[in-house]
């Protein structure tokens, strides 16, 4: 188990330094320049001294290979420099949006989990059944449905049930508070992102485990166990279910380092100030130090993520450490 571990732990390196690469070179290719665009708005004369000043403030007049240097050893130091466009610490400006993507993506799973794996199970044990056709029209509705727009019914919902109670129309927080300072109003912000993100997230999930698991019902061994006279529910959960639970793993993992920086159109609709708006933001400003460095956090997730599945799947079916 710990040569498994070590080598899924060596791998990460090469990975990040190939990011690291791709990302650097493919900011370079983006057309316009940061300098013009804080002088000028992207318009109108800017002077050519104005614009060298700039470049050499910001490193930009020095060669690709010593930003790219520079850029790799701040990366390994955690310390990503100062915003080519608010002037403030990198590690600054993330910090106070990584917390409220962070948190959102944890509940969003625990609810995807929640529902997928219980409704999948359930499913696939009384397959064609009115349960399992219960289930499978819950799972397709929330693929089709896009959690942006689930969390605008969520929010008209909430208006008119509150205003025809109340009297007066209620909406979310916007100004965000940890979860340790004040947990009801912590959870009065973010219960409802997480749920409408969390519906689509476990769709995807219930659909994976009823195919997985209906698959695994049909081996030999799921037959002997039946032979022997076990018991159904001890036949899912001791035998079939550990074996199912291999792609919704990877699906599960996938989908939580998604949700750390791709939720941009969700949270315009709540009017979060996560990750996802951060990126949007460092891109249309050129901002060639910041997107680097969400790209190359989210790249890090990513592979975190990977390696506890890994970890997962040896935990899961022992085979896999020894192969």
């Amino acid at each position: 188990m710990y040569q498994y571990t070590l080598k899924r732990m060596l791998l990460m390196i090469p990975t990040l330094l190939g990011a690291g690469i791709l990302v650097f070179i493919l900011m370079r290719l983006i057309p316009g320049d940061i300098c013009v665009l804080r002088m000028a708005g992207g318009s109108g004369y800017v002077d050519p001294k104005a614009i060298a000043n700039c470049h050499a403030e910001l490193g930009l007049d020095r060669s690709p290979v010593m930003q790219f240097l520079d850029f790799i050893w701040g990366f390994a130091r955690f310390d990503f420099g100062n915003s080519m466009w608010t002037g403030r610490p990198i590690v600054e400006e993330i910090s106070l949006r990584f917390e409220l993507s962070l948190q959102i993506a944890i509940m969003a799973t625990l609810t995807a989990i929640l529902l997928a794996i219980p409704l999948g199970t359930i499913s696939a044990v009384k397959q064609n059944t009115w349960i399992d056709y219960l289930v499978r029209g819950f799972s397709i509705a929330g693929i089709a449905m896009p959690s942006f727009w689930l969390g605008i019914l969520i929010i008209l919902g909430l208006l008119i049930t509150t205003k025809s109670v109340f009297g007066t129309p209620w909406m979310p927080p916007i100004k965000y508070v940890p979860i340790w300072v004040d947990p009801l109003y912590n959870l009065s912000m973010t219960i409802f992102p997480a749920l409408a993100t969390g519906y689509r997230y476990s769709a995807v999930a219930t659909r994976m485990t009823r195919s997985a698991l209906l698959e695994v019902l049909r081996e030999d061994y799921v037959r002997t166990a039946r032979a022997k006279g076990l018991v159904q529910q001890v036949i899912i959960r001791r035998h079939a279910l550990k074996n199912a639970l291999l792609p919704v793993v990877t699906i599960i993992g996938i989908e939580f380092a998604f949700l750390m920086g791709g939720l941009v159109v969700t949270e315009q609709v709540f009017n979060l100030n996560g990750l996802g708006k951060l990126f949007v933001a460092s891109v249309s400003n050129h901002d060639y130090a910041m997107t680097q460095a969400l790209v190359m956090l989210v790249v890090a997730i990513f592979i975190f993520t990977n390696f506890v599945v890994d970890i997962v799947y040896a935990w899961l079916d022992p085979r896999i450490r020894y192969k």
